[in-house]
C-alpha cells in the first residue's frame, strides 16, 4: 500500500535499543543504580527468550522486541573496542609502565592460577578430557572489562588492580585462541605455526602504530581543531580507533589491542580531553548494545528447569575466582579491604569467556551442549557483577573499618583552570607558577596550545564552553577559574554556566570595558577586570606627569576616577559592594 511505513528488522531493533537507552539511563540514575543491570534486564525482556518468543502469536510485539540477536553482535563488539579506546585515553605510556609489575605479575598469576586450578577441578570432577578442561578453565578465568572498569574506574586501588589483571587478560586472549586451534583434533602443527606468525606480525604492526602515531596524531588533530568543527573532530577520532583496530585484527591480534594503543597514543597529546568527551556518548550507547546482547542470551525457562545446577556452577566459579584473586592481592601487599573488594568484583566470567567458548566449540574441543551450559552461566555471572561489586564494597568497609581514601597519587591535585592560552593566559600562568600554584590552561586554538606546551606551560586542547570539559580537568576542586579569552559573549555564557553548576567557585574574568565587566558580574563572576580601564588610567598618569603635572594630584585623580568606575560597576552589576579593581592600593 502506498505510503505505508514498513520497519525493517534492523531499523526496528535500532529503535528498541535507542528507546531502551532513553528509559534505562535516566530511570536507573534516578534510583542511583548502575544502568548495567537495566540494559541486561532489557535484553532478557525483549530478547528471543522473552517477549520475542511471542511475536508469532502477538504480531505487534515485533515493534518492541529484537528480532535479529545475531545482527547486534558487530555493534556489541564495537562497544568493547570503544571501551578499550577510552581506557587508553585515561592512561598514558608512563602510567602503564609504572603498572608493569601489576600487569605482568598480578595479572599473569591471576590468569594462570585461576585457569589451571579450574581446569584441574573440571578435569577431575567433571570427567573432562585435558583439552576440554583447559579450554573451559581458562575461559572462566577471564573477567569482564566492559562491566568491571565502568564500576571500579582506574585510579582507586581496586581500579588499578582490576585494570592490571584485565589488561593481561586482553593480551592473553590471542595465544589462548591459537592454543585451542592447536589442540583441535585436526590441527596438527598448524596452530603453533600460526602463533609464531601472529607474534612477529603483531609486533611489527604495534611498532608501526607507535612510531607513526607519535608523529601523525598531533598533526591530524591539530588540523581537525583548526576547523572548529566537532563533526570533523569526531570523524578523526573514529578514523584513528577503527584504523588501529583493523590493523591489529588483520594480523590475527584482537582489535581491542589496536584500540587500546590508539587511546594510549592520543593520551600523550594535548587533545585527549576533547577526544574523550566527544567519544563518550558513542561508547556508552555501544556498551549498552553489548549488555543487551548479554541479556538476550539468558533463557529463563532453561535456568528454571536446571536451577540447582546453574546455581552451583555460578556460585562455585564466583567463590573460587574471588578467593584466588583476593589471596594473590594480599600476598602482593594489598589491604584486606582492597583484596576482598577486587576479588568479588573480578569473580564473574566475562564477554571474553563467550569468545573462548565459541572458539573451543569450533575447534571441537568442547561439545555444543557443554558450551551452551557455560554460556548461560557466563551470562548470569555478567548480570550479577554489579551486585558483587556492591557486596565487595560493603565487605571492604567492614574489613578495613573505614573507607579507603585515595592517596595524592591517585587523585589530581586541585589546580587553577585558565581558560585561554593567549598572552593574558600565559601571564596569569607565569604568576601562578612563580608562587608555586598548580594550574592547567585550556583553549580551542591548537596552535596556541602547541606553542604553550613547547614553551613549558601545562596546557590541553578543549572547548571550555562545555562545562563537562572543565569537569574533566577537576573544576569541582579547582581553587579558581580564570577567563582570559577575548570573546565577550562566550565568556559571559561560560560564567553563567559555571555559577549555576558550581555556586561557590571563584571565577575571575577578563572584561573589555566597564560595561562588559558589569555584565560579567551580573552573570556571576567573582571578579571582573576591565582591561581598557586600567590601560587608560595608566596612559593618563604617564602623559600628565610627563607634561608637568605634580605626581600627588595625578595619583589622587587616578584614585578618584577608579573609585567612580567602581561605583558604576556596583550599580550596573547589581553588586552589594564596590568591586576591587586593584587590590594593592584602592582597598
Amino acid at each position: 500500500m502506498a505510503g505505508e511505513l514498513t520497519l525493517s528488522p534492523f531499523l526496528s531493533d535500532a529503535l528498541v535499543i535507542l528507546g531502551a537507552a532513553g528509559i534505562v539511563i535516566p530511570v536507573f540514575a534516578r534510583f542511583r543504580i548502575t544502568p548495567i543491570i537495566g540494559f541486561i534486564l532489557i535484553g532478557v525482556v525483549v530478547g528471543p527468550f522473552g517477549l520475542g518468543s511471542l511475536v508469532e502469536r502477538i504480531p505487534w510485539l515485533y515493534y518492541i522486541t529484537i528480532s535479529d540477536a545475531e545482527g547486534l553482535t558487530p555493534f556489541a563488539d564495537f562497544g568493547i573496542v570503544l571501551l578499550l579506546f577510552a581506557i587508553g585515553l585515561e592512561l598514558s605510556f608512563n602510567r602503564l609502565w609504572e603498572m608493569r609489575r601489576l600487569v605482568f605479575g598480578l595479572g599473569a598469576l591471576e590468569v594462570l592460577l585461576s585457569g589451571s586450578a579450574l581446569a584441574l577441578f573440571l578435569g577431575v570432577v567433571g570427567a573432562m578430557n585435558t583439552a576440554a578442561a583447559l579450554a573451559l578453565g581458562f575461559a572462566l578465568a577471564f573477567s569482564s572489562t566492559a562491566i568491571v572498569l565502568p564500576i571500579s574506574g582506574t585510579r582507586s586501588p581496586v581500579g588499578r588492580a582490576a585494570l592490571s589483571m584485565l589488561l593481561f587478560e586482553d593480551i592473553m586472549i590471542v595465544p589462548i585462541i591459537f592454543v585451542l586451534g592447536a589442540l583441535a583434533p585436526n590441527a596438527a602443527d598448524e596452530g603453533w605455526g600460526g602463533i609464531i606468525q601472529t607474534l612477529w606480525q603483531g609486533g611489527l604492526v604495534i611498532a608501526v602504530l607507535l612510531v607513526a602515531g607519535r608523529f601523525a596524531l598531533p598533526r591530524l588533530f591539530a588540523q581537525a581543531a583548526r576547523t572548529k568543527s566537532p563533526e570533523l573532530f569526531l570523524a578523526a577520532s573514529l578514523l584513528v580507533v577503527i584504523g588501529a583496530s583493523l590493523a591489529t585484527a588483520l594480523v590475527g591480534l584482537s582489535p581491542i589491542v589496536g584500540a587500546l594503543i590508539a587511546g594510549l597514543l592520543i593520551a600523550e597529546t594535548e587533545y585527549h580531553t576533547e577526544v574523550e568527551l566527544i567519544m563518550e556518548p558513542f561508547k556508552g550507547l555501544a556498551l549498552g548494545v553489548f549488555l543487551i546482547t548479554v541479556g538476550m542470551s539468558i533463557n529463563l525457562a532453561e535456568i528454571a528447569a536446571q536451577l540447582g545446577t546453574f546455581a552451583m556452577a555460578v556460585v562455585g566459579v564466583v567463590l573460587f575466582k574471588a578467593l584466588v584473586t583476593g589471596v594473590l592481592l594480599r600476598l602482593m601487599g594489598a589491604r584486606r579491604g582492597t583484596a576482598a573488594e577486587t576479588g568479588l568484583l573480578m569473580a564473574s566470567p566475562s564477554e571474553t569467556t563467550l569468545i573462548v567458548l565459541a572458539a573451543a566449540t569450533s575447534a571441537l574441543v568442547l561439545d555444543a551442549e557443554t558450551a551452551r551450559f557455560w554460556q548461560t552461566v557466563t551470562a548470569i555471572g555478567l548480570t550479577i557483577t554489579p551486585l558483587l561489586a556492591r557486596l565487595g564494597a560493603s565487605l571492604a568497609r567492614q574489613v578495613d573499618g573505614a573507607p579507603q581514601l585515595p592517596t595524592e597519587e591517585e587523585s589530581d591535585n586541585p589546580r587553577t583552570i585558565i581558560v585561554g592560552g593567549g598572552r593574558v593566559g600565559r601571564l596569569v600562568a607565569d604568576m601562578l607558577r612563580t608562587h608555586g600554584k598548580p594550574y592547567v590552561m585550556i583553549d580551542t586554538n591548537p596552535d596556541l596550545i602547541t606553542a604553550a606546551i613547547r614553551d613549558g606551560y601545562r596546557a590541553t586542547f578543549g572547548d571550555a564552553g562545555r562545562v563537562d570539559a572543565l569537569a574533566r580537568l577537576g573544576v569541582e576542586n579547582a581553587p579558581a577559574v580564570v577567563l582570559t579569552m577575548d570573546e565577550p559573549v562566550l565568556a559571559q555564557r561560560l560564567v553563567t554556566k559555571l555559577r549555576q553548576t558550581y555556586p561557590d567557585l571563584l571565577i575571575v574574568a577578563r572584561a573589555r570595558d566597564t560595561d562588559h565587566a558589569a555584565a560579567m558580574y551580573r552573570a556571576g563572576a567573582s571578579h571582573a577586570v576591565p582591561e581598557t580601564l586600567e590601560a587608560s588610567l595608566q596612559l593618563s598618569e604617564a602623559v600628565l606627569v610627563d607634561i608637568g603635572v605634580a605626581m600627588g594630584p595625578v595619583i589622587a585623580s587616578i584614585h578618584a576616577k577608579r573609585d567612580e568606575f567602581r561605583e558604576q560597576l556596583e550599580r550596573d552589576g547589581n553588586l552589594n559592594e564596590k568591586p576591587k579593581l586593584r587590590t594593592s592600593t584602592t582597598g
